[in-house]
């Protein structure tokens, strides 16, 4: 853990009282609770057990202000966790309301966390929204980080939601930084190379796959996020995410192929499974999917020395 979880699994500070708040704001301590209302006056609003708090709109996200996040941002916080530090105290017209910035937690965040993070190191996340083009994921006090399809999985998908869910926990590899220094997150290194997926199959078994897509040549099922085979045309007619019984005929490392032969279709799969890591936490300096006899190399270098 790093002290700056993603909101909504990190501190809950809705049963704290006046004294307690007080003391996390002589600490510096981030807190969290869900936000109440977005008010009149453009303020998100807190209940405590004591006390209200609220948050001025400039310190609702990192950003904010300067105009690069969006003002929908905070509209959609009402109702959800949302981390924060107390800035101080004013007296209301039923007691204190403690002053709260969203803005500072995030700050604090980067220069501590984030700035410091480099390729290939591995972090926790929660996916917070899908796009067709990828997955936004929080890396700690609701700081949005891209995870693009690509990157999710060597298996290719028709969406991100093929593979992830709002509110799914995971652990992701950072790829790179985009023009305005955000972090860019790769999964599909944490979920291994073609033989490390490869060697949970063997030859002559029927298992539970999943259509990825319709060639002239051949139907793509995936076994795992990172390994898919390929069948046969032909037979009953199977649509692209439908869960279908596969016969395993061949497995053959030197040209990374699976050969299959469909059976039977089954029922839609359900929502995504949480992903199987193979690496799961510290660094990765260059991760390689190929299998030493093939003659495609497919491989990520996040050390650039390497």
């Amino acid at each position: 853990m790093t002290g700056f979880e993603t909101e909504g699994r990190g501190l809950s500070a809705g049963g704290f009282g006046y004294l307690q708040l007080l003391a996390a704001m002589h600490s510096g301590q981030i807190l969290e609770c869900r936000a109440r209302s977005f008010d009149a006056h453009k303020q998100l609003r807190f209940s405590f057990c004591e006390c209200e708090g609220v948050m001025p709109y400039d310190e609702c996200a990192l950003g904010l202000a300067e105009g690069t996040v969006r003002p929908i941002a905070v509209l959609t916080r009402v109702g959800r966790p949302v981390c924060f530090v107390v800035t101080g105290f004013t007296q209301g017209p039923k007691g204190p309301v403690a002053l709260l910035s969203r803005t500072r937690a995030q700050k604090r965040c980067c220069e501590e966390y984030l700035d410091r993070l480099r390729p290939g190191d591995i972090i926790d996340c929660t996916v917070t929204h899908i796009e067709p083009f990828g997955a936004f994921c929080d890396v700690g006090c609701g700081i949005a980080a891209l995870l693009p399809i690509d990157c999710l999985s060597v298996s290719r998908i028709s969406s991100p939601a093929d593979r992830v869910s709002p509110g799914m926990a995971l652990r992701c590899a950072v790829k790179s930084r985009d023009e305005q220094g955000r972090l860019v997150l790769t999964l599909r290194e944490l979920l291994g190379s073609w033989q490390q997926n490869a060697s949970r199959f063997a030859a002559g078994e029927t298992v539970v796959g999943i259509v990825r897509s319709i060639e002239e040549y051949g139907i793509f099922v995936e076994l795992a996020p990172n390994l898919a085979g390929l069948a046969e045309p032909g037979g009953r007619p199977v649509q692209p995410g439908q869960a279908v019984s596969v016969y395993i005929k061949s497995i053959l490392p030197d040209k990374m192929k699976v050969k299959l032969a469909i059976l039977s279709l089954l029922d839609t799969p359900a929502l995504p499974a949480p992903p199987d890591y193979f690496v799961s936490e510290g660094h990765i300096g260059r991760w390689v999917y190929s299998t030493p006899g093939s003659k495609r190399l497919v491989e990520t270098v996040f050390d650039s020395e390497e």
